[in-house]
């Protein structure tokens, strides 16, 4: 299978670019987004040796490739962080792009539903970090590489779930000129909640201090009356006309909706903002997505459209 390829360019700015043929997706997420047998790599469509392309890229990523559900999977780093970018059969106009936070591979439907439609699909590690300032400074640097790099569009949509979505809010808030759209799925919106465990979720005790730590505060009590949470960022993420769709389960006890996405869904909308709330009954935290990600894709194409980052042409043909 040949695919078009997005490559521009030799280095970033900001650090160099080292190919590497697997970086290691860490130990098991404890307490929440934890991936599980679903997130594993089906043997008939992804192989987890590197092969050699025999026509590689003319730009700053690696020669070597997984096969990822029949698409093509680099891995690289930036500044020794670990990224991926999986590349589509045929790019749709404008290269739009969507930029995965955590737990990449798990519940993948919506992402290839996205492949098949020409986007891309990256992913920046940025574990343990709690989407605090240090988060924020490893997206910038990728986002940096991938527009002005690759040639990706300007305006990619954010995808978190779990953790991941203390990422996707915090980056929005910091750059919601540089955003399309944000697809998030049972997102943590506020620490006190998780991991810290302070409402009614059961939390993650060994992540509270970590999580402190990498926003800077010093005490619980800090922490308490910290400011910085996506839910006090709804607002701001409103006032950009940013398109957000939550899908959550309603009997999730490990993020519990009411101290987080119904939270920020009730003030990003008090605030003007369009969101689009999907509840699944029944469901805990997992699992994530949906089965058929549908409604997830049409909230995006018409987002991505809007944004005047690409024009959808409907789908690729499949690889």
């Amino acid at each position: 299978m040949v695919m078009g390829w997005i490559g521009l360019g030799m280095m970033v700015a900001t650090g160099a670019v080292e190919g590497v043929p697997q970086d290691k997706a860490g130990p098991p997420e404890a307490g929440v987004g934890a991936p599980d047998a679903a997130a594993k790599p089906r043997a008939d469509t992804a192989s987890p040796a590197a092969k050699k392309d025999e026509n590689p890229p003319q730009g700053p990523l690696p020669d070597t490739w997984e096969n990822w559900h029949g698409y093509r999977l680099f891995h690289f780093r930036i500044d020794g962080v670990p990224c991926r970018l999986v590349v589509p059969e045929k790019a749709a106009p404008g290269k739009p792009w969507i930029w995965r936070a955590r737990f990449f591979g798990h519940e993948p439907q919506f992402d290839l539903a996205m492949l098949e439609r020409g986007y891309h699909v990256a992913y920046c590690e940025v574990g343990d970090l709690f989407g605090g300032p240090e988060a924020v400074r490893r997206w910038d640097a990728f986002y940096e590489f991938a527009t002005t790099k690759l040639g990706l569009g300007p305006k990619p949509v954010l995808e978190g779930m779990s953790r991941g979505g203390l990422i996707v809010f915090n980056w929005a808030a910091a750059h919601p000129d540089r955003v399309a759209a944000i697809y998030a799925d049972a997102p943590v919106c506020d620490i006190k909640s998780w991991p810290g465990g302070k409402g009614e979720g059961q939390g993650w005790q060994a992540g509270w201090k970590p999580c402190l730590a990498a926003y800077g505060l010093k005490s619980e009590e800090e922490a308490l009356a910290f400011k910085g949470n996506p839910n006090d960022h709804a607002a701001a993420i409103a006032a950009a006309r940013i398109p957000v769709i939550v899908v959550y389960g309603k009997a999730d006890r490990v993020v519990p909706p009411k101290e987080n996405c119904l939270v920020f869904a009730k003030r990003f909308r008090a605030a003007g903002g369009v969101l689009t709330l999907i509840g699944k009954d029944g469901c805990h935290h997992h699992p994530h997505s949906l089965k058929d990600p549908t409604p997830i894709v049409d909230v995006v194409v018409r987002a991505v459209a809007a944004s005047g980052n690409g024009k959808d042409t409907g789908k690729a043909p499949n690889p």
